[in-house]
């Protein structure tokens, strides 16, 4: 790059010097030509052209089935708390009546 840039600063320098309209387009056209034969490099250093369906698809389905792990804990924790909640009311539905038959027993009825 450094060489095109440098050959196209020196077509610069003799056109400002020379008033000649065509060499300053020579030099603006040699500058235009240099900058797109340089290709631009990979800034991380690796070659991007190559595309591994099989590496994604593998992405793809791991993250599939975690979700689906993740949805079945999701649902059992759910049932299991359902479960807790019942069990609680059960448990305190039966201490009130409980309660209820020991102050009964208790005032002679």
């Amino acid at each position: 790059m450094s060489e095109a840039l440098d050959k196209a600063e020196a077509a610069v320098r003799e056109a400002s010097g020379n008033t000649d309209v065509l060499q300053v387009a020579k030099a603006a056209l040699e500058l235009a030509r240099a900058a797109q034969q340089q290709a631009p490099a990979a800034p991380c250093g690796h070659d991007h052209s190559r595309f591994d369906a099989r590496k994604w698809w593998t992405i793809g389905g791991l993250v599939i089935v975690g979700g689906c792990v993740a949805c079945f804990l999701a649902l059992a924790f759910a049932m299991a708390m359902v479960a807790v909640a019942i069990g609680g009311t059960c448990g305190t539905a039966c201490l009130l009546v409980l309660r209820s038959m020991w102050h009964e027993a208790q005032r002679g009825r």
